[in-house]
């Protein structure tokens, strides 16, 4: 028998993975993650980790699997707390939940799981792994879960083929419905519990609340700049080479607070990422003000109005070198190679047509259709069909 451990968050994902695993016949133990002791920044009874750690040990109980639990608060700090701080800090937006998967789930985890005489770690992430063989060698990969509507690849978009080799995910060949129709005909305690929202393991938190820990408020101007601004409307130069063009349509605005108009203060621009629509509290506009851009050394934030604001739209991104990832190391390309693909720059984002240019200081990805709020420090993940195989942090 195989020795799995199952990561029991106390949902009905992983509950279930640890039931069809059992039935599977691997040896199946249950393993809840403690990453967080501090309540006072998250919304209360949202996701406090002592029910979740409860219902973990009833279903480790009913399905009748070891269970403990460790403690990885200080690494969870470390690794992914202080770096949305020095990201936050820099006017960039991170996403932890990608970073606890690799930082996390599949790295400090998966060590104490393999130190534990384990073969396989599962998650019950809506996704799937595949396997070819390439030149006498396992090539691993990472597919889209059956489920379209919960398909959380892009989460996992980071992972290695190492990390991939040793991960188990049972629940990707379901839908959310029939996991809680498994759950349900088990009886077990997490059949109908609510997915959890917000930071991967702290629950919902109030983010600007959550970075004050560190972030200190600092009261700044917002900006709002018009449509009709003059540099939104000047014609594409003729560009003498590709590299010129991936430059061009790469570029960050340089926006001046002679630009627009001041319509409003904030308490700091680094609470604020591109795209936002919340918490700007400007009324008074015909259409809502979405932010186009923070400066967070001058402390302002630039806004327009409506989300097909010209300030919001771009074609094209960057990747430097040492943000690239490739799931699929075969396929990686080399300096002057580009590749068709698939792209989204966020979870949920329905796939878009896109191009890879491999240059010498990192990664284009040029999409068919301009692409909203493209925002640095979130991942762009790439995919041949349902297979992702590479991602990369935006620059």
């Amino acid at each position: 028998m195989k020795r799995v451990i199952v990561g029991l968050s106390g949902g009905v994902d992983s509950s279930v993975a640890a039931y069809l695993l059992k039935e599977q016949g691997y040896e199946v133990i249950g393993l809840f993650m403690k990453n967080w002791h501090d309540d006072s920044v998250t919304i209360s009874d949202e996701c406090p980790w002592l029910d979740d750690s409860n219902d973990a040990m009833l279903v480790a109980d009913k399905l009748g699997i070891p269970f403990q639990t460790v403690d990885l608060s200080e690494q969870y700090k470390e690794r992914i707390v202080d770096y949305m701080f020095d990201e936050y800090q820099k006017g960039r937006t991170p996403n932890p939940d990608v970073l606890c998967n690799r930082e996390i789930k599949f790295d400090v985890f998966m060590k104490i799981a393999l130190d534990l005489g384990a073969d396989y770690v599962a998650t019950g992430h809506y996704c799937r792994k595949g396997e070819l063989q390439k030149d006498d060698h396992p090539v691993y990969q990472l597919l889209s879960g059956v489920d379209n509507n919960k398909d959380q690849s892009y989460f996992l978009c980071q992972l290695s083929q190492a990390q991939l080799a040793k991960a188990l995910f049972p629940i990707g060949e379901l839908t959310k419905p029939e996991v809680r129709k498994i759950a349900t005909e088990l009886d077990l305690v997490t059949a109908d519990k609510k997915d959890s929202q917000g930071l991967c393991f702290i629950g919902k938190v109030r983010l600007p609340e959550f970075l004050q820990q560190k972030l200190q408020p600092k009261e700044g101007v917002i900006v709002e700049i018009p449509a009709t601004q003059p540099m939104y409307s000047q014609a594409e130069p003729q560009f003498s080479s590709e590299n010129d063009a991936l430059n061009y349509w790469t570029r960050k605005m340089d926006y001046n607070r002679t630009d627009g108009k001041v319509v409003g203060k904030h308490q700091g621009a680094h609470y604020f990422t591109k795209g936002q629509r919340k918490g700007l509290a400007v009324g008074g506009t015909v259409e809502p003000l979405f932010v186009i851009d923070t400066d967070v050394e001058e402390n302002v934030i630039y806004t327009g109005q409506g989300k097909d604001h010209p300030g919001l739209l771009k074609k094209a991104l960057f990747v430097s070198n040492n943000e690239v990832h490739w799931i699929r190391e075969d396929l990686k390309l080399n300096v002057g190679e580009t590749m068709t693909t698939q792209a989204r720059i966020r979870y949920r984002q329905p796939l878009q047509q896109a191009t890879l240019h491999q240059l010498e200081n990192g990664l284009y990805v040029v999409f068919e259709t301009l692409q909203s709020a493209i925002t640095e420090g979130q991942f762009v993940a790439w995919y041949h069909g349902d297979e992702l195989v590479g991602s990369g942090v935006i620059s």
